[in-house]
């Protein structure tokens, strides 16, 4: 993605409020989706995630296996800004003729243990000697009940002290977000032939090391002092090929074709070599009639991480794919 992104995030366990339906009955009264006190824009931007030509990407890495990124996290946030957002949200809720009497009960107590309870005028005084910390929901798994599972109210962490929470952002967390937002562009394999293929011929599929490149998206975080990154990178390493039925044999016999030494896939045709075996390609056996099969290419990558402070690692291999119409013909024979 070219820019930068900013998510929303939810600070966790607050006091829901209500809002009128179109009705405006009390029996019309829903539970809103956002929370006096809690809802504050994440400081997380993303930047990257096109390939190496600058194309735009058109769908996301899927890992491989049961991992996923986040699904709630912890951030930090200025005093300033969080006695900006929950005044601003507590005005905005008592002062709303439409909201119940328990909903501004609510937003009160919640304003209070930091306005002038557990803690003073949100730590405006502290301000240079830390930052709040909230919970956030990825905004893509809104309905997954683990991105409740950051349920801490916001707390207050000391310049240099660590979070007392999981998953709180460090590099890591922001390299597992990063991997979320890493789109990859249409797996345009080359064949020969290109659409149209006959019985038992082979058809020969590559991808030049020209158009194969890796993708990129940094995550980074700079709130107060603290300046956080984290960069995950997509690079291709292999080519699984799917005919689409079940009369065909793929070359190798796996379907999956490895990336070549120099960081190209299988090996492009040439005159002449129509009846030699590729190293990465199809053999249909039967027609394809008066349809076409769906010949999926999937590019499977290996994804790893680079953060601040010299950290870095691996993550799940990711996977992509496309599938175009193949149109198998029987070979023609002239009987004289």
């Amino acid at each position: 993605m070219a820019g930068a992104l900013v998510t929303g995030c939810v600070f966790a366990s607050g006091p829901a409020f209500a809002t009128r339906g179109p009705g405006g009955s009390d029996g019309d009264v829903k539970t809103s989706t956002k929370r006096s006190g809690h809802t504050l824009e994440s400081r997380i931007t993303y930047t990257g995630g096109t390939d190496g030509h600058g194309r735009a990407s058109s769908g996301n890495v899927t890992p491989v296996g049961n991992w996923t990124p986040p699904a709630c996290w912890y951030e930090p946030v200025s005093a300033a800004d969080f006695q900006k957002q929950v005044e601003g949200d507590y005005d905005e809720v008592v002062n709303d003729p439409q909201q119940p009497n328990y909903a501004k009960s609510a937003t009160g107590q919640f304003r209070d243990i930091y306005k002038d309870g557990k803690y003073k005028d949100y730590n405006l005084d502290k301000a240079d000697e830390g930052n709040w910390w909230v919970s956030v929901q990825n905004p893509n798994r809104l309905d997954d009940p683990d991105a409740f599972t950051c349920s801490d109210l916001p707390f207050w962490v000391e310049n240099g002290e660590t979070p007392p929470v999981r998953n709180a952002v460090t590099p890591q967390v922001l390299a597992e977000l990063a991997y979320n937002r890493i789109t990859l562009p249409d797996t345009e394999i080359t064949l020969a032939p290109e659409d149209v293929t006959k019985v038992n011929l082979p058809t020969w599929a590559w991808l030049d090391k020209a158009t194969f490149k890796e993708v990129s998206v940094t995550a980074a975080l700079d709130v107060a002092g603290l300046d956080i990154s984290a960069t995950t990178t997509a690079k291709p390493v292999s080519l699984k090929l799917e005919p689409g039925t079940s009369d065909a044999v793929t070359y190798p016999a796996s379907g999956e074709c490895r990336l070549n030494d120099d960081d190209s896939i299988g090996a492009p045709y040439a005159k002449g070599k129509a009846r030699e075996t590729p190293s990465c390609g199809i053999k249909y056996l039967r027609s394809s009639g008066d349809g076409t099969y769906k010949l999926r290419a999937t590019i499977t990558w290996e994804v790893d991480w680079t953060g601040t402070g010299g950290t870095g690692g691996d993550l799940p291999d990711g996977t992509f794919g496309t599938t175009q119409d193949i149109t198998v013909q029987e070979i023609q024979s002239v009987n004289r």
